[in-house]
């Protein structure tokens, strides 16, 4: 076990005191007003993402008219319109934020594809960690009953590629904002503290997913910003987050009914 303990020193402690070494450094006595425009601004993102990026929201847009669309096309839609909205929010929102803020750049913010292929093997190696965990939810009627999200991904192979596109992608979203834009933006006051400051926000947008979903984001979220904070990168959390993710609607799809005999659950 001794691989496993100069692991966890390596990757995790020794990324978490490097992170208050940086804070403890970049201290001044001047009001720094960085982390009140990143916590307002999450505050900001999450509320408009919960109350007009669902459902509701695109029906008083675009009602369903069963002459017009066909209920799985005006359902892809509906999803096209969640996933933009997490785009928007979660990456043009910050992003803007970041431009209008003096002395900041986007390139800071953990978007830099450096070394994240030194670091890949980590990130497989997570991946094959989670996947058993992932087949044994897979069997649960709380997680067929949840996924996926797209109910008639199962009608054709257009209809479910395009939607797997529209999920991975906003999983790119979803990763900047938490695991760039939240991280970058409040290590250099709280140090490894940022952390769990991101986590908290984390947790909370999977209350409507199955529990113990909700209860793995706790565990991903401090994996995923850990490993972000030391290699400076978010591209191999969007990798094993769309890989999990991809994995898990593969697996609630193949328990749906063959095309032409509904929807899923």
């Amino acid at each position: 076990m001794d691989w496993l303990k100069r692991f966890f020193t390596r990757v995790v402690l020794d990324s978490w005191r490097e992170a208050d070494a940086q804070a403890d450094s970049a201290s001044s006595p001047q009001i720094d007003f960085r982390p009140v425009v990143v916590l307002v601004t999450t505050a900001v993102v999450l509320t408009i993402s919960r109350y007009f990026g669902g459902n509701a929201t695109f029906s008083d847009l675009v009602p369903f008219d069963a002459k017009v669309h066909s209920r799985a096309e005006w359902d892809l839609m509906a999803r096209a319109w969640w996933s933009g909205v997490r785009i928007v929010t979660y990456v043009f929102i910050p992003a803007l934020t970041i431009l209008l803020m003096p002395g900041e750049r986007i390139r800071d913010y953990y978007v830099s594809f450096k070394g994240f292929r030194r670091h890949l093997w980590i990130y497989i190696g997570l991946y094959l960690l989670v996947f058993p965990f992932v087949l044994l939810v897979a069997q649960q009627e709380q997680f067929l009953r949840t996924y996926p999200f797209y109910k008639y991904a199962n009608q054709s192979l257009g209809h479910f590629f395009a939607w797997q596109l529209l999920y991975a992608v906003q999983f790119l979203a979803l990763e900047f904002f938490f695991r760039g834009y939240m991280l970058k933006g409040l290590q250099h006051k709280f140090g490894y503290g940022a952390i769990f400051v991101m986590v908290v926000p984390y947790c909370m947008i999977h209350y409507p997913k199955p529990l113990p979903e909700t209860l793995g984001a706790i565990l991903a979220g401090i994996a995923l910003g850990t490993l972000a904070m030391r290699t400076r990168s978010i591209w191999g959390g969007v990798l094993i987050h769309v890989g999990v993710a991809l994995t898990m609607d593969w697996l609630a799809v193949a328990e749906c009914p063959p095309p032409g005999k509904g929807p899923c659950r």
